[in-house]
């Protein structure tokens, strides 16, 4: 402990000299350290890390945190707690110094049936239900690809920046509406009403998100009054409720038509995903070009499976084969000709050399003569073919010699 120099001053301690005088003040006392709390549970919170459990129990004018621990909750069997549960814990009172707060380190815990709000919850709950509020076949299918998205919330809240983030990301092409109101406290249930009709008298959203971020029971308690339930009920356009965190469930997420763990899952609900789209797109595409080719090619095949039809009976295939006849038989008709010819020359030649060794030419080259009467050129072959005064040409090998008859 440090004190200054001048006299009278008061002793000046540090934070954590009192912290931690604080902490053994309370530890000493017997009553504190074996003690029971009977209140209601609120802002109820086990970590699944840990296995621990963080909770406050609370009356209407006062509040203590407390702490259970994992192995104290095995150990004692103790039911699992939910906000507004009415209990009774035991266990004993310290001082967390970093946190610089009074917490009660719970060792056992008896249930003494629901709180307050619980019942309120219950009872609401149970009149809404009669009437078909909750009812799958009201709730209406949300919009594919909406246009415009309206939200209802704070436009102080981290919530709405995230909701924002996560519509920008996913599908910049809508347009978000922001119809501001109180999320919290005794004005946040007419407030968030106003807001939701205001939507749906401006009547350009195609879908409603309404929600808030995390909180205890009584920070989320504007989302179990009827006045908002109603006002969700009777909304024109789909509304998505996006409340707290994943374990809360409040009325308006009973009556909303589509219910979403988180104000960032409303956000993701709300509107397609635009990166699908484009690996969708280009699926497609691909699947497009792959068809094309494989059409173009059976078209291919098609016009060659054509052409050879065509090819086949063409009429250039048979004037070729005309022709390779006509060669053919030109050539077939060329040589027999010619072997005709041919065969007639040599018939003409054996006729020739015949009728040459006939020929009287070859008497008369012997020495012989052929007479003929010059009126008629007979040939005389007897005294007898002529008379008298006759007149005679005598043919000899180097020409004629005319006579006259005499006897």
């Amino acid at each position: 402990m440090y004190l200054p120099d001048y006299a009278d001053a008061p002793a000046v301690v540090s934070v954590s000299e009192l912290s931690l005088y604080l902490k053994d003040l309370l530890e000493v006392n017997d009553m504190l350290q074996n003690i029971w709390v009977q209140g209601e549970v609120s802002n109820c919170k086990t970590y699944s890390s840990s296995g621990h459990c963080y909770f406050t129990l609370k009356e209407s004018e006062a509040q203590l945190h407390c702490v259970f621990f994992k192995y104290a909750r095995l150990r004692s069997s103790a039911p699992e707690l939910r906000d507004g549960m009415a209990v009774a814990v035991n266990g004993r009172v310290s001082y967390y110094e970093r946190d610089g707060k009074l917490q009660l380190y719970v060792e056992e815990v008896r249930t003494l049936g629901a709180g307050m709000l619980f019942q309120r919850f219950e009872q609401l709950k149970a009149r809404l239900a009669a009437e078909g509020l909750f009812d799958a076949e009201r709730k209406r299918s949300l919009p594919s690809s909406p246009t415009t998205i309206g939200i209802v919330t704070s436009l102080q809240a981290a919530a709405l920046r995230d909701m924002l983030r996560v519509l920008s990301t996913r599908y910049p092409l809508a347009r978000v509406i922001v119809s501001p109101a109180l999320v919290q406290g005794a004005e946040a249930p007419a407030s968030i009403v106003a807001a939701l009709d205001l939507l749906n008298e401006h009547g350009e959203a195609d879908v409603i998100i309404v929600g808030r971020g995390g909180g205890s029971i009584e920070e989320l308690w504007a989302f179990n009054e009827e006045v908002v339930a109603r006002a969700i009920a009777r909304s024109r356009t789909p509304v998505i409720s996006g409340v707290g965190h994943e374990t809360d469930t409040t009325i308006a997420d009973l009556v909303a038509d589509h219910r979403a763990a988180t104000p960032t899952a409303a956000a993701t609900a709300a509107v397609p995903d635009i990166a699908l789209w484009r690996e969708q797109v280009l699926e497609l595409q691909q699947t497009l070009t792959t068809l094309m080719e494989e059409h173009l090619y059976d078209l291919r095949e098609q016009l060659e499976y054509g052409l050879r039809d065509l090819q086949r009976v063409s009429p250039i295939h048979m004037i070729d084969r005309r022709r390779q006849m006509l060669d053919d038989t030109t050539e077939r008709l060329q040589t027999r000709l010619q072997h005709m010819l041919a065969l007639r020359h040599e018939r003409l030649r054996s006729a020739a050399l015949q009728l040459h060794s006939l020929s009287p030419l070859l008497t008369i080259a012997r020495g012989y003569a052929i007479v003929r009467r010059e009126h008629d050129q007979a040939i005389v072959t007897s005294v007898q073919h002529v008379h008298p005064g006759d007149e005679l040409t005598i043919q000899v090998q180097d020409g004629h010699i005319t006579a006259e008859v005499r006897l």
